[in-house]
């Protein structure tokens, strides 16, 4: 490789498109927070405060080639770290903080990060951990603010981010600096519109790829993000109406808790233009509300992964009745512009339903130590990324399910999502998820579990008649359980795992 493309002259790293930004953009308000008081961060003062970072890191035996960790909610001190992290050619991973102290445990002894820095109120969780406060304010003020002399490639590994396990144990997605400067920012920018106009409602919590990958793409980007003090809707939506917010992305959960608030409107929202949405359909009472309330926003169906550096497909729609396929919700747009992919059945051959297969410079390096998993899935030079999809004539891809998710059936397979979809059209259901139980008879029993709209309490076997009037008579609900609460990750993404 050419020395101009492992030095500042000529290479790719997310370090230095930051240095670039204080340059170029010095006052350009990166990040706004409520912790709990407002403040704004510009992104000279975030390439500075990274540059500190760096040091002390170096100072505490940091280097490239080295794991920083941190168990921490989503603030500027994780964005500073990450970043002061990357500008040594170290790599950076943060523990869910609600996770329990044998999760912590487990992924730090598979991460084996040189430090590990952890809020005093998850001190408890992490034994030998620094501790962000005082004490670390005053070592990080006594750091020059300058650029670190260190030797950094766009081939190094940048993060180390965790998949949620919500259907297996976590793995360590392993993604280079390459991946996001450029395959991902590049594609954000061109397919989802996203640029230093944006301001972002900033609620993806930094342990998932949709929180550190997005931070990251959006701050590469140039754009503005606020950090509330808490994903609370409550506590959300006044933030909304006073920062102006043009864009928010997150999972459907969050969007139908902010618009059940009481002073959910116009006021509030009217500002947003663009609603992502990922990790789920969108309920239709969703939408009903948000078009009511922001009848200028579109919405934006997002499709992705951790092991494409959460590249993937999007497609945009105002209404219902602008999707493909007669609206249907399953629809996830198409790829985006640095993605290639192929829908292929179990023997490997093109197919209008089947697995999607995905190439792109945003493709991961792999599994951290799981070699083993890491072959399976680049297995045919193609990312298996395990979900089922269906592609029209004109390359619309719709979501089936997860290939985990599918219900055998009394020998035939189930869709979890179809099911969904039919329980999301009933009047009295807010929410639905739809797993498999074990069944002496049947092998698995489709069991479904549904959140009533206010005021309202569905009839189990109502909603049973319902979807028998709209589905074939396999994929009937065996059960429905009508319940207050649906078990979700730190994302609102359904953890169907506890339902089983």
């Amino acid at each position: 490789m050419s020395a101009a493309r492992q030095t500042p002259l000529g290479r790719a790293t997310i370090g230095d498109q930051l240095r670039r930004h204080a340059r170029t953009h010095p006052r350009k308000v990166a990040f706004v927070t409520y912790a709990p008081e407002r403040a704004e961060l510009t992104y000279a003062e975030l390439d500075a405060l990274a540059n500190r970072w760096a040091h002390l890191l170096a100072a505490h035996g940091v280097g490239r080639g080295h794991v920083v960790a941190m168990v921490a909610r989503n603030g500027i001190a994780a964005v500073a770290a990450y970043y002061g992290a990357l500008k040594l050619g170290a790599a950076f991973t943060v523990v869910n903080p609600m996770f329990r102290a044998h999760e912590v445990a487990w992924q730090l002894a598979h991460a084996e990060p040189t430090v590990v820095f952890a809020d005093p109120a998850f001190a408890e969780l992490v034994d030998g951990a620094l501790l962000l406060g005082p004490d670390l304010d005053a070592e990080l003020a006594a750091q020059p603010d300058t650029e670190p002399d260190a030797e950094v490639d766009e081939n190094d590994v940048a993060m180390l981010v965790y998949t949620s396990g919500t259907t297996a144990t976590p793995k360590g997605v392993l993604i280079t600096h390459r991946n996001y400067l450029i395959s991902t920012a590049p594609a954000w920018s061109a397919g989802l519109g996203v640029g230093p106009d944006d301001t972002w409602l900033f609620v993806m919590p930094f342990h998932t790829i949709a929180g550190l990958g997005s931070m990251t793409t959006l701050t590469l980007l140039g754009a503005t993000l606020v950090l509330p003090p808490t994903a609370d809707p409550a506590a959300t939506l006044p933030i909304l109406a006073r920062e102006r917010v043009t864009v928010l992305a997150q999972t459907p959960t969050f969007y139908l808790a902010l618009a059940a608030q009481p002073d959910f409107g116009p006021a509030a929202v009217g500002a947003v233009r663009r609603c992502m949405t990922y990790g789920g359909q969108v309920a239709p009472a969703a939408i009903e509300a948000w078009s009511a309330a922001a009848p200028d926003a579109l919405w934006g169906t997002y499709w992705g992964q951790s092991e494409l550096s959460q590249l993937g497909t999007v497609g945009w729609f105002a209404r219902l009745d602008d999707i493909p396929g007669g609206g249907d919700p399953s629809w996830i747009g198409k790829p985006v512009s640095h993605l290639e992919v192929r829908v292929v059945d179990e023997e490997g051959a093109d197919a209008e339903l089947g697995e999607l297969l995905c190439r792109s410079p945003s493709v991961m390096l792999g599994y951290h130590r799981d070699p083993e998993r890491t072959a399976a899935v680049f297995g045919s030079g193609w990312l298996h990324t395990g979900d089922i999809v269906r592609v029209d004539a004109e390359g619309n891809l719709f979501f089936h399910d997860r290939r985990t998710d599918v219900i055998k059936t009394g020998g035939m397979n189930v869709s979890s999502q179809e099911v969904e979809r039919v329980l999301h059209a009933h009047p009295e259901v807010l929410r639905a998820a739809v797993v498999g139980r074990p069944d002496p008879y049947w092998s698995e029993a489709v069991t479904a579990f549904v959140i009533p709209r206010p005021g309202v309490t569905p009839d189990p076997d109502a909603v049973i008649a319902f979807c028998r009037e709209r589905l074939a008579g396999f994929k009937v609900p065996k059960a429905v359980h009508v319940v207050t609460e649906l078990p979700v990750d730190a994302q609102g993404k359904i953890l169907k795992r506890e339902l089983r």
